[in-house]
């Protein structure tokens, strides 16, 4: 039975990292936009992303992954990886998160244009402060790998790599100038988001019509005010 994974249409956001584990594993999964059924449910999800599998029901992009990573051959085998590793992938999503409020951190039902004042002091702290706190500890993550520096956690690839990917492609749309000055700071994490770039099992799919791209309607929003100043 395939996987029903539904999130809004129209743009990548938080369910991009749910898409990634599914296609590097070739998985088969169908693409539903927004709720369907499962409102009403005993377990709903407050808002998408959330991902069907059978009668499982479950919210939340990294509680979705560590339920998927021991399917598809993206997590560890042993309990203390596994939980090492949701670790990981909920400080991603914190970090998601922030880079979200950038745009909206006074209300995510207000328009930015409403916000813009507050956007703009919320983002210089982003730049300055949080993303080299976040890309820090994610450096000291991969160099502390006891397998080595090729992956966020163990000696093959997981659903942190792909998130890091994905995290990383998200910061150069929307702090293009930011993330150039600083990306030299953290070798080691942008080496693991390249090298996703280049796998082969993801590469149809980051060819297609299936990889939607970053817009300003998503997570990472590319307003140029909001980036490092000339």
């Amino acid at each position: 039975m395939a996987y029903k994974l539904h999130y809004w249409p129209g743009l990548p956001g938080r369910g991009e990292f749910v898409r990634l584990a599914l296609e590097f594993a070739g998985a088969d999964y169908e693409d539903f936009g927004g709720f369907g059924d499962d409102r009403d449910i005993a377990t709903p999800s407050f808002a998408p992303p959330y991902l069907r599998d059978g009668d499982i029901v479950i919210g939340q992009t990294a509680l979705i992954l560590h339920h998927l990573g021991p399917k598809l051959g993206l997590a560890p085998q042993d309990e203390a990886g596994r939980l090492w590793l949701h670790q990981i992938q909920l400080t991603m999503m914190d970090f998601v998160n922030e880079a979200h409020d950038t745009h909206h951190p006074v209300g995510s039902g207000l328009y930015y244009e409403d916000q813009k004042p507050e956007a703009l002091r919320r983002a210089e702290h982003f730049r300055t402060e949080r993303m080299p706190k976040f890309l820090g500890w994610f450096e000291t993550v991969v160099r502390g790998n006891p397998h080595g520096r090729g992956h966020m956690v163990g000696d093959a690839v997981t659903y942190a790599d792909l998130s890091i990917f994905q995290i990383l492609a998200g910061l150069d749309y929307a702090f293009p100038k930011a993330t150039a000055r600083q990306i030299g700071d953290y070798p080691s994490v942008a080496a693991i988001a390249k090298t996703v770039g280049q796998l082969p099992e993801l590469s149809d799919y980051l060819a297609s019509d299936r990889r939607q791209p970053f817009n300003e309607t998503g997570i990472f929003r590319r307003y140029p005010e909001l980036d490092d100043p000339d």
